[in-house]
């Protein structure tokens, strides 16, 4: 048997997954990941830990599935995207904890930048907003205020990555500096039409040259892993981004092709081929995880609150024990009772993008239970899913395309019978889940086996893609429509002014 490796290094934990060649799951391991929060609005990781973490599990999963290091053809790395490390090139130690994506210390200098009149040249090269949550900024902030950094930097001394990029350095011992093109397309320094770090944004965030990764498409040869570390040197065949990991491994290849991963937010993206669209809907393109050079899009859009919204459930209403139970809880009621929940915690992500939203619940009567709040909560997941896959559609057509005619999902959530059979009755259009729901994990496979020879092309693993179930529509459009107009109404009501 040929088997291959996949290193999932998200933002809750690091996992190590082995796939047989035909994209089964052998083996899975995981750890924690601890999260530093130094104060509001900051998320930091320790960036030994995640090399720790992440080396432990690949370790655990090769003892597991019972099999040597020499039997595994290629490893794949995906990454929790945006986290940036900076670190010393000589010793290899970073110069300051990795900031998460998550963290928002950055705004202000978004906000200058914005005021600055800088926005439209930054969103037509790299497709992407101004936003804190993009790696380059938070790589701005560190050679500003860590002591020392900038003249490090411009001396050449320090280097800078997503954790793709540090997970390949220490697996190569520092022979390896580089990153995919997915990953590079979330820093807000890398023009997507030419697929190379864009001289013009660096200078305007004062950012040595020096300091970045060489780029390369997400299936090439990324070096060799150090033999000692696991017990053979193997290849590093594949590199992408989580969610364009994920819209690979659910054989999304071509323009039109959509997939959802339901995670703690929500993640869509659609495909959209050789093209760069950028939307008129509030949503992001960004660089698709490419097999060749070249440029390959999607169009991405966020939900900032899903599976998130099932926790404080648990956790801040004490309405269920654990997250299992609240489809059986949503279930004991035919439907919401004209409860709607907008659980906009953090704010809105796409296509609203109103940071200042604060979560409402509507629709209260004296007949109103827990069932009933569940069931909303389910239900504001799809909605808002829904918003996205209905904005992508509108891009779709405006670009002379058709409308999304399935979506792929995937996460954890989408184990949720109810909740996928209530978004395909919003959508109206088939939801499918794949027999593998460990897409990122296997997407990063996938582009390891592309690269060194075990597969022939993207065909072949479109052959490999099983669906496990497919949830059709029930509701008629015109209801459908309706409930979206309910929705719609409530989240207007989410403003703070």
């Amino acid at each position: 048997m040929t088997y291959l490796l996949a290193l999932d290094q998200g933002t809750s934990s690091s996992r190590s997954i082995i796939f047989d060649e035909q994209g089964r799951i052998v083996a899975l391991a995981q750890q924690e990941l601890p999260q530093i929060y130094p104060q509001p609005g900051w998320v930091e990781h320790d960036p030994q830990q995640i090399w720790q973490t992440q080396l432990a599990t690949a370790r655990e999963v090769l003892r597991k599935a019972g099999i040597g290091a020499a039997a595994i053809h290629a490893i794949g790395i995906t990454n929790q995207r945006e986290t940036t490390v900076v670190w010393n090139r000589t010793t290899g130690q970073p110069i300051h904890h990795a900031i998460v994506w998550q963290d928002r210390r950055a705004e202000p200098a978004c906000a200058q930048l914005r005021e600055q009149g800088h926005a439209p040249l930054i969103h037509e090269r790299t497709g992407l907003l101004v936003d804190a949550y993009f790696s380059g900024m938070k790589l701005q902030w560190i050679l500003n205020n860590v002591p020392g950094a900038r003249q490090q930097a411009q001396a050449g001394e320090l280097a800078f990555g997503t954790v793709d990029s540090w997970l390949m350095w220490q697996l190569t011992g520092g022979a390896v500096h580089a990153t995919d093109v997915s990953n590079a397309s979330r820093t807000m320094l890398f023009n997507v039409h030419r697929n190379q770090w864009d001289a013009e944004l660096l200078a305007m965030l004062d950012i040595p040259p020096q300091l970045m990764p060489e780029v390369r498409p997400s299936s090439a040869d990324y070096g060799a892993v150090k033999a000692e570390l696991l017990g053979h040197a193997i290849r590093i065949g594949g590199v992408a981004g989580d969610q364009q990991s994920a819209l690979f491994g659910q054989a999304c290849f071509r323009e039109g092709m959509a997939k959802n991963t339901y995670g703690t937010g929500c993640f869509m993206l659609m495909h959209t081929g050789h093209r760069f669209q950028a939307s008129r809907n509030g949503l992001l393109t960004t660089s698709a995880a490419q097999p060749t050079q070249q440029p390959e899009f999607a169009i991405e859009g966020s939900v900032f609150v899903g599976g998130a919204v099932v926790q404080w459930l648990r956790d801040g209403l004490n309405a269920i024990r654990a997250s299992g139970e609240v489809q059986t809880l949503a279930q004991s009621v035919p439907d919401a009772g004209g409860v709607i929940m907008v659980p906009a915690f953090t704010g809105l992500g796409a296509p609203y993008w109103q940071a200042d939203a604060r979560g409402i619940i509507t629709g209260l009567t004296r007949g109103t239970t827990m069932a009933h709040i569940a069931r909303a909560a389910l239900e504001s997941i799809a909605f808002q899913s829904t918003a996205l896959l209905e904005a992508m559609s509108r891009d779709a057509v405006a670009a002379g395309g058709s409308p999304v005619s399935e979506l792929r999902v995937d996460g954890g959530a989408c184990a949720n019978d109810l909740l996928m059979q209530i978004q395909a009755d919003l959508l109206g259009i088939p939801v499918v889940r794949p027999d593998v729901i460990e897409t990122t994990a296997l997407g990063a496979a996938y582009l390891a086996g592309l690269s060194t020879g075990l597969y022939a092309g993207t065909d072949e693993l479109s052959r490999l893609w099983r669906a496990e179930r497919t949830f059709l529509p029930t509701l008629g459009r015109d209801q459908a429509h309706e409930r979206m107009a309910q929705w719609e109404r409530a989240v207007r009501q989410t403003t703070t002014h």
